[in-house]
């Protein structure tokens, strides 16, 4: 069992999990960013490109059930982007992540069972 010391390697290991789960969200991520970078955007809102996910996902979606992806991940998703496409680095403004001076709460992750 791994100890987590603190909130942002917490949701980091949500994220990984997550990730793995849903490896298409990435693939759309990068796609909806580039898109935004070929429009000749400098630089972009890391919750656009989350909503138009949400938006893409749900349209192929049933109408009975709505595509979830959690908020708390879209620091990593944009460092992610910029660590891997590193000339594009500054495209999403990040500032430091408050969680990593929180403990870790220990509890599993809220999904819309919990709602």
């Amino acid at each position: 069992f791994l100890m987590i010391e603190n909130r942002k390697e917490e949701v980091r290991q949500q994220v990984k999990a997550y990730h793995r789960k849903h490896p298409e969200v990435w693939e759309l991520f990068v796609q909806f960013t580039f898109d935004m970078i070929d429009k000749g955007f400098k630089n972009y809102a890391v919750s656009g490109i989350f909503e138009r996910i949400r938006w893409e996902k749900d349209m192929g979606g049933d109408g009975l059930t709505m595509f979830k992806i959690n908020n708390n991940y879209k620091p990593f998703y944009a460092r992610r982007f910029m660590a891997c496409y590193p000339q594009h680095e500054g495209f999403f403004r990040t500032r430091k992540q408050t969680s990593e001076d929180k403990d870790a709460t220990n509890l599993p992750e809220l999904t819309p069972e919990y709602v």
